[in-house]
C-alpha cells in the first residue's frame, strides 16, 4: 500500500523552483551559456558510446558519430570543446567535437591519419560503424569568448574546433571571416559544409594552388578589436603570435596547437627512476617525458600538452616548476606532468 502525501504550499513553491532551475540549467538553449564547462581538470567524467556512422571526409580524414548505447541525450558541450578517446589497445587521445552543439544525440569527431601516429592509425584501421569507444568529456581548453568580429584560421584538420565555432558565431549574425589552410583540396575536409554557412567570408587557401599564405597576409584579414581564432601547427601559432601585434595590435589572438608546444625556457637536468636507479639527462630543449621515454619506452602519455594527465608521475624528490594546466595545487606538491613541466633544479626524481 502506497502513501501520497501533499507537500505544503511553501514546500510546493521550493520543488517546482528547484525543478524549474534544474531543467534551465540542463535541457534549455541557455544551458551552455549558463552551466559553461568547468575547467579541464574539474570534467572527468567517462560513458561508453556507440560508433553510428564512419565517413571518409577528405583524403587521410574519416569523422565518427558517436551516440549513447540507449540512443538517450549526451552532456551539452560548446564550441572549441573536445572528447578524451580511449581506443580499443587502451591509448587514450583527445578529438575535438566538430558536430552540431544543439545536436543532444551524438558527437562528432574527425581522424586525421598521421605519419607514424599510433592513435590516428587504430583509428582509423580499427574502429568501424557499430563497435564502442570509452570517452571522457567533453571538457574545453579553447572556448569562444565574445567579440564584435572574429577571423578564423584553420590548417588541416585544425578545422575541428572552428567549424562549431564559425556555426555559432554565424548564427548569432556576428561578422567573421575564415581562411583554411591545407595541402591541397582533396586533404581539406568539410568543405561543402562551409560553403553553406552564411554571413561570412570563406577563404579557402590550398598550397598547391596559391603557395604558402604569409602570416601578415592571414591576420591582415582581422577587423580591428576583433577575435582571433588559430588552430593548427606549432610553426604557424608561433608565427601568429610575433607578428598579430604588428598586423593586428587591437585583436585578441586566441590558439590552439595540435603538436606538442616547443620548450621555452628550459634548464637541462638529470631526471632519476627511483625504481630502477637509472638517470636520464633532460636536454633544455626536450621535455622530460622524451627523455623518460628513452628510458622507459612504455611510459604512458597522450596528450603533451598539460592538459590529459596521463603522464601523471608521483614525485619523490626535487622541485618541479609545474607548467600544466591540469594538476590541482594540492596535486602539485607531490606529482607532476613530464610531458611539460621540469625540473626547478638540477635534479629530480620520480616513482618510475
Amino acid at each position: 500500500m502506497s502513501t501520497v502525501t501533499t507537500p505544503s504550499p511553501f514546500l510546493g513553491a521550493v520543488m517546482h523552483a528547484t525543478r524549474a532551475y534544474s531543467k534551465l540549467f540542463s535541457e534549455s538553449r541557455l544551458a551552455p551559456i549558463l552551466s559553461r564547462p568547468a575547467p579541464v581538470r574539474h570534467t572527468d567524467y567517462d560513458r561508453l558510446l556507440h560508433v553510428e556512422t564512419r565517413t571518409v571526409e577528405a583524403d587521410g580524414v574519416v569523422s565518427l558519430t558517436l551516440a549513447s548505447l540507449d540512443n538517450g541525450s549526451l552532456p551539452a558541450w560548446i564550441p572549441g570543446a573536445h572528447l578524451d578517446v580511449f581506443l580499443p589497445s587502451g591509448l587514450q587521445r583527445q578529438y575535438s567535437l566538430c558536430g552540431d552543439p544543439s545536436d543532444r544525440g551524438r558527437y562528432r569527431i574527425a581522424v586525421r591519419r598521421v605519419d607514424h601516429g599510433v592513435g590516428s592509425a587504430e583509428i582509423h584501421d580499427a574502429v568501424g560503424e557499430g563497435g564502442t569507444l570509452r570517452i571522457r568529456g567533453p571538457r574545453n581548453a579553447f572556448p569562444i569568448a565574445a567579440a564584435p568580429s572574429y577571423l578564423f584560421v584553420a590548417a588541416g584538420i585544425g578545422i575541428t574546433p572552428i567549424l562549431p565555432m564559425i556555426g555559432n558565431v554565424a548564427g548569432a549574425g556576428t561578422p567573421w571571416t575564415l581562411l583554411y589552410l591545407g595541402r591541397s583540396r582533396d586533404t581539406m575536409p568539410f568543405l561543402d559544409e562551409l560553403s553553406a554557412l552564411p554571413g561570412g567570408d570563406v577563404l579557402i587557401r590550398p598550397d598547391d594552388e596559391v603557395g604558402i599564405t604569409p602570416i601578415a597576409d592571414i591576420l591582415g584579414h582581422a577587423r580591428p578589436n576583433g577575435a582571433i581564432y588559430l588552430c593548427g601547427p606549432s610553426p604557424l601559432i608561433k608565427d601568429a603570435y610575433q607578428q598579430a601585434p604588428l598586423v593586428a595590435p587591437t585583436c585578441s589572438l586566441h590558439t590552439e596547437r595540435f603538436s606538442p608546444p616547443p620548450v621555452v625556457g628550459g634548464e637541462p637536468f638529470a631526471l632519476r627512476l627511483a625504481r630502477t636507479g637509472t638517470t636520464v639527462d633532460v636536454a633544455a630543449d626536450e621535455t622530460a617525458l622524451s627523455a623518460l621515454r628513452r628510458a622507459v619506452p612504455s611510459a604512458a602519455y597522450s596528450c603533451r600538452q598539460g592538459f590529459c594527465g596521463s603522464c601523471k608521475v608521483r614525485v619523490v624528490s626535487g622541485d618541479v616548476d609545474h607548467r600544466d594546466t591540469r594538476l590541482l595545487d594540492e596535486e602539485r606538491a607531490e606529482s607532476m606532468l613530464p610531458c611539460v613541466s621540469r625540473a626547478a633544479g638540477s635534479t629530480l626524481e620520480i616513482d618510475l
